[in-house]
């Protein structure tokens, strides 16, 4: 593993140690290497919702009316 030594602001290195001190964490590593993973698991969710959107985005307009589109998504839930 490699092994860093990085600085904390005042009040992120006390809410750190209140981590610890309540035995959620082992140790300040311990917690920041959660940290990142959660973050590097967000990341990969709004990867996938940006993707979602920009394939919408392109998909261009459609013809069809207010109640059509209402109809059709009405149908869906049926299924």
């Amino acid at each position: 593993m490699a092994r860093q030594s990085i600085s904390f602001t005042q009040p992120n290195d006390e809410w750190l140690k209140a981590q610890v001190d309540k035995k959620e964490y082992s140790s300040k590593s311990e917690l920041v290497n959660d940290l990142i993973r959660q973050a590097r698991k967000q990341q990969v969710q709004i990867n996938w919702i940006r993707a979602k959107l920009e394939k919408a985005e392109n998909g261009g307009f459609t013809s069809e009316s207010k109640n059509e589109i209402l109809a059709l998504s009405k149908s869906l839930l049926d299924d």
